[in-house]
């Protein structure tokens, strides 16, 4: 073994990502280009769109990671990259420059489940963190909750190699991507999910009920831990008409396009009480969804460490009500970093590191997997 450092590369949606990772746990460069402000403009992510950023942003992207962590192509023990789920046109300009690199360098190419390198992103601190205090878990619950994927795992290490067990998913709308299609059916624009969480703290979570149907696509000895989030936002959008909120909106978001980059205040003065209650209350119901299924899993399995990740990882009443109910239960419960929370390339070299240490490379013949599956 050489040097212990990985390139990682994500281009799986809308970041162009490039990270340098040593050994799986310190991060010398973390640099991301996002599209956010060009996508917003649609309201929501342009594949066409996005590939084409890709491919003006990877080389630069790759120069500066690489700038930032004083390395040289020749000192790296590997690339990696995310081969799936992602979209199709976007993973192709991130796989295609990792394999011309590889080739390139005669370094081995890693090809990195998505949903994995999120995880990750936890593990290589929460693990550090265990390890110091001789409190290493034999296997992890994982929620990845994000604007294109819900999905719960059970995490365990075996002779250094990580393996995964699907327990639970969501049958329709992920929750991040419920968060964006409900502020953008409230006039907030995209992306939605930091909105609706500032907006939040100024409503009544309690002022609207809503309910979720527990959905098990297992059997009573083996129960699956399922998530479905369409059914709210529906409820949401006959909410929003049967109490003739729809003038408030259309202002609220012809008001929001003539400011280029709306505060929280901007954004507050233009929804009335009732707006930030039903803002307040889809989000409670949300994260108590979230946190329902989430511990009910680990109570069934047994565990005693759960790791949160993902874009919606990083919002404010899930870290709040997570904690406290781990607290309450006795577990231990870890969330990312804020700048390892949305899609970046470190969780992409970290998840790569073990399989890069079993020789588990890729072929010249790696391709796009937009409908990857993790375990």
């Amino acid at each position: 073994m050489g040097t212990g450092l990985i390139l990682g590369i994500e281009s799986s949606c809308d970041e162009t990502a490039a990270a340098i990772v040593r050994e799986g746990r310190d991060v010398l460069s973390n640099v991301v280009t996002t599209q956010m402000q060009m996508h917003a403009l649609y309201g929501g992510v342009v594949p066409e769109l996005a590939s084409r950023e890709h491919l003006r942003n990877i080389v630069p992207v790759v120069r500066e990671a690489l700038r930032q962590a004083n390395v040289q192509p020749e000192d790296l023990d590997g690339i990696a990259v995310t081969a799936g789920p992602g979209l199709a046109g976007a993973l192709l300009v991130g796989i295609s420059f990792a394999k011309a690199y590889a080739f390139a360098q005669d370094k081995p190419l890693i090809a990195v489940n998505h949903l994995e390198g999120h995880i990750h992103a936890v593990l290589m601190h929460s693990r550090q963190q265990a390890e110091a205090a001789s409190e290493l878990a034999q296997q992890t619950l994982a929620l990845v909750v994000s604007g294109g994927h819900t999905h719960l795992y059970l995490a365990s290490q075996q002779d250094g190699a990580w393996r995964y067990r699907n327990v639970g998913r969501t049958v329709d709308d992920a929750a991040g991507e419920a968060y964006d299609k409900v502020a953008k059916l409230l006039g907030l624009g995209y992306p939605g999910g930091p909105w609706i969480d500032r907006l939040s703290l100024h409503g009544n979570p309690k002022a609207v009920l809503f309910r979720f149907t527990e959905i098990n696509r297992g059997t009573a000895e083996a129960p699956t831990f399922d998530f479905s989030f369409s059914g709210i936002k529906t409820a949401i959008l006959r909410y929003t008409e049967t109490h003739a909120m729809q003038p408030d909106i259309a202002q609220r978001r012809a008001a929001l396009a003539t400011i280029a980059n709306p505060t929280l205040d901007d954004v507050r003065s233009l929804c009335n009480d009732e707006t930030l209650h039903l803002i307040a209350s889809f989000q409670h119901a949300v994260v108590g969804n979230l946190l329902r299924q989430t511990f009910a899993a680990a109570d069934h399995f047994g565990v005693t460490e759960i790791v949160v990740s993902g874009g919606v990882a990083a919002n404010r009443e899930l870290r709040q009500r997570f904690e406290a109910e781990a607290a309450q239960r006795g577990l231990r419960v870890s969330f990312p970093p804020p700048a390892l929370s949305t899609d970046n390339a470190a969780m992409i070299a970290a998840a790569a590191w073990p399989r890069f240490l079993h020789g588990e490379f890729a072929t010249a013949s790696l391709n796009a997997t937009p409908q990857l599956r993790l375990g």
